[in-house]
């Protein structure tokens, strides 16, 4: 008996999440255009300053780019917390929480990969780009069961990218930074100015 209504309730929160979701759609879309924006100018401007720094080795490529990731992901969190106090609504709420989980498994896989980065030689650090691109697109096409229906399209257009650069790529760390600030600067820059002017249309009409 007990069980049963441990069942129900578990069913009828994840109705309310999911609800809460559907209701609150709009305001997730407008909130991620800065975030995506704000991670695409910080990617690029990274990938920039560490070709002028010569980044050449495996351990400071690995280093720098995850400092460079948690740096976006302090920018992500203040942006959420900025929107959330905005529309009077709890920053930790049931749906933050679910998107957290769903990007959680992959994230943590990208961090045990860029810390074995730190020991690697130039000779295959150049391949850490494709194995964040690969998770990161996995953690965002994880989030898109909860965000809006482009978030999952986002996510496989980084692991499409991903896969593309363990083929394609140069193998050299001058074109994997460049590689970073393209794919994780510029598409997060283009999708942030897409959901921009398409909420602004939406706006308008």
């Amino acid at each position: 008996m007990q069980s049963l209504a441990m069942q129900t309730d578990w069913a009828s929160e994840n109705l309310q999440v999911i609800r809460t979701l559907m209701e609150r759609s709009a305001v997730y879309r407008r909130a991620l255009a800065p975030v995506m924006g704000a991670i695409g100018l910080t990617g690029l401007a990274a990938a920039g300053l560490a070709v002028v720094a010569g980044i050449n080795t495996g351990g400071a490529f690995a280093g720098y780019w995850m400092t460079v990731a948690a740096f976006c992901l302090a920018e992500a969190f203040l942006l959420v917390r900025r929107q959330a106090l905005k529309e009077q609504e709890l920053f930790w709420s049931p749906p933050t929480r679910r998107v957290t989980q769903a990007l959680g498994p992959s994230l943590f896989c990208g961090l045990v990969a860029g810390l074995a980065g730190l020991r690697m030689n130039p000779d295959m650090a150049w391949l850490l780009p494709a194995v964040w691109m690969v998770l990161y697109g996995c953690a965002m096409h994880s989030a898109g069961f909860f965000m809006p229906r482009g978030f999952k399209l986002f996510g496989w257009g980084f692991i499409v990218a991903g896969c593309f650069w363990m083929r394609a790529a140069t193998p050299s760390l001058t074109s994997a930074n460049w590689a970073m600030g393209l794919f994780f600067g510029g598409a997060h820059a283009a999708y942030g100015l897409y959901l921009y002017f398409t909420e602004k249309h939406g706006n308008a009409t």
